[in-house]
């Protein structure tokens, strides 16, 4: 399991420094600022220890030299805090600029992804991985870049100058560091797992808190408050404990750092002292040895804390890479063609398909619908009737057989071309945050303000939009905002009725609208289909007694076939279905 998790980190860290690549420059700038801002921070105790070593005794003071010195360390110091002021600069440059490309792949990979991966994932987990998991990739990733680099630089530069003033006090330094680096090291590997559960986790709740929000009315009709409650609760409780022992690990980390670092400088103060009274370092050298013995352990206190951060940061990084990662949906094929004015013929040839590998749906689907036929497609709930619709738009693709348009498998043409000519009215409408106007125009862009009329009074919206504080040009927000549910239905009516497509898909088109509403746009409904290859789903047998072919589904297949008439004189399944909804 260590391993597998060890495997993780590295596989992860790999793609978050392709990402850095494209910003190379700016990091080698980042690293040579650094480097120059440690070497001038390193240099000042040399000049400090100098300073006290011109403090000879009462009387014997060269104030002048001490002056000179004073004035070298204030002019480092000014250029330090520049220089560290532009890596900083860098540092969130190439930070945000990382996290802009990676959230910018993330929505890209949405806007492809099959829609079995959308059905199967809920919408609260995806958002929590581009928007709460990134955000705390970034925040390690930028201490990764403010203290990481500076840190390593400041080790191999101390040591250095270390070196330089007394190998034998620095020999002791380093003989000790090894056990700051094992404690780190043992603590950030029990880290990464639980960040990873903790990140999970919290997507868990941001998932159940979206559905709540969203449907909180069904929520309260069904009296649901009360097992909603308890399955937060559980969760919330899952996520302090994995939040508890990650935050405790990260927390010691520090601390366990800082007592090594502790006995490393009361060793480096003991050897120096008696060095100092042997005579082989003088007192400004000691003063200059134990500020470069606490500059060394320093940086191994951030090094430790930014490992932690790293912990949480890979562990997120791993969740958005593998929404990245997502097989996209099957893309077009290479030779695929255009529809382009088809007459209506569909065929339906030994379709097989299932949402999941071990639970069969559809089985040897046939259908064949000639130009301008009314079908019908009726069964109890789950039979797979919108399955049929989805297949058709090719949202899924089948599993075996195929679907044909003119004669031309739907998987050898653009899924733009063969969507194009599909005008679809669903029981779940869509509409998006803009003017009524731009919703009616979303499929004809180019219509004029006459056709736009023509088609709300042919679907008996214009009445109601008139009414609208600013008529057509009253904004509405995502999903219809403030209309009624019926009234989000006829926008949707009126949208198909200004398009005419030459194929037409109602599934429960007319099942928000009330009765009077509902007979008008039926017989708008007749006019719009006379002509067009139709494809209806019912559950109100009332609607769909003109249909050419009813075909009658259960359990993905169809069990009868026939119009209204045929299949009440059969008196089988749908005979059943439709006395149970007319029984006196």
């Amino acid at each position: 399991m260590k391993l597998k998790h060890s495997g993780a980190q590295m596989d992860a860290l790999k793609k978050v420094l392709r990402y850095i690549q494209k910003y190379r420059f700016s990091l080698i700038l980042s690293i040579l600022f650094s480097a120059v801002t440690v070497a001038l921070t390193l240099y000042v105790p040399i000049l400090v220890g100098d300073a006290i070593d011109y403090i000879i005794g009462e009387g014997k003071v060269a104030f002048g030299s001490i002056k000179n010195l004073l004035i070298e360390i204030s002019v480092i110091v000014v250029i330090t805090a520049l220089l560290q002021w532009i890596v900083n600069t860098i540092n969130n440059k190439i930070t945000y600029h990382v996290i802009r490309d990676v959230r910018n792949e993330a929505f890209q990979k949405i806007e492809v992804l099959p829609l079995k991966y959308i059905d199967s994932h809920s919408q609260g987990e995806i958002v929590s991985r581009v928007i709460a998991d990134v955000d705390q990739f970034a925040d390690g990733l930028l201490m990764g870049f403010t203290q990481l680099f500076t840190g390593v630089v400041t080790i191999l530069g101390t040591l250095v100058f270390m070196l330089t003033v007394n190998v034998g006090i620095t020999f002791v330094v380093v003989l000790l560091t090894p056990l700051s680096l094992v404690v780190a090291n043992f603590i950030a590997k029990r880290t990464y797992k639980m960040f990873r559960l903790q990140s999970e986790t919290r997507g868990e709740q941001t998932a159940l808190i979206d559905e709540m929000i969203s449907n909180q009315k069904v929520v309260q009709a069904f009296s649901h408050e009360d097992e909603t409650l308890e399955q937060f609760d559980e969760i919330n409780e899952r996520l302090e404990k994995c939040s508890l022992k990650a935050i405790f690990f990260s927390s010691i980390t520090n601390p366990s750092t800082r007592f090594i670092n502790s006995v490393v400088y009361a060793a480096v103060g003991l050897t120096g002292a008696l060095a100092a009274i042997g005579g082989s370092i003088t007192v400004g050298g000691l003063s200059c040895f134990l500020s470069y013995a606490n500059q060394y352990t320093k940086p191994f206190n951030e090094i430790s804390g930014v490992v932690t951060e790293l912990q949480n940061a890979l562990a997120c990084a791993a969740r958005i890479f593998d929404l990245i990662e997502e097989e996209p949906q099957v893309p077009e094929a290479e030779n695929a063609k255009e529809l382009l004015n088809p007459q209506g013929n569909v065929e339906l040839d030994h379709v097989a398909f299932s949402y999941t590998p071990y639970r069969k749906l559809i089985e040897d689907f046939n259908l064949s619908v000639k130009p301008g036929q009314r079908v019908a497609i009726v069964g109890p709930t789950g039979c797979g009737k919108t399955t049929v619709i989805n297949l058709l738009m090719r949202f899924y693709d089948v599993d075996q057989g195929s679907i044909r348009v003119e004669g031309t498998d739907i998987r050898n043409m653009t899924r733009h071309s063969l969507r194009r000519n599909y005008g679809m009215v669903l029981q779940d409408t869509w509409l998006k945050e803009g003017t009524i106007r731009e919703n009616i125009v979303m499929g004809k862009p180019d219509a004029t303000e006459e056709e736009v009329i023509a088609a709300a009074k042919a679907s008996h919206a214009h009445s109601f939009i008139k009414r609208l504080p600013q008529g057509y040009d009253t904004v509405i927000q995502e999903d219809g905002g403030s209309l009624s549910q019926g009234q989000k239905q006829l926008l949707c009516i009126t949208r198909v009725m200004l398009c005419l497509p030459p194929m037409l898909i109602l599934d429960e088109a007319t099942s928000s609208i009330d009765t009077r509403t509902e007979i008008k746009i039926q017989e708008a409904f007749a006019r719009l289909m006379k002509g067009r290859t139709s494809f209806i789903v019912a559950h109100r047998l009332s609607t769909i007694r003109e249909a050419d072919v009813i075909l009658v589904m259960k359990d993905g297949n169809i069990i009868e076939q026939g119009n209204h008439k045929e299949l009440l004189e059969k008196n089988g399944f749908y005979a059943k279905l439709y006395n149970s909804q007319f029984a006196k």
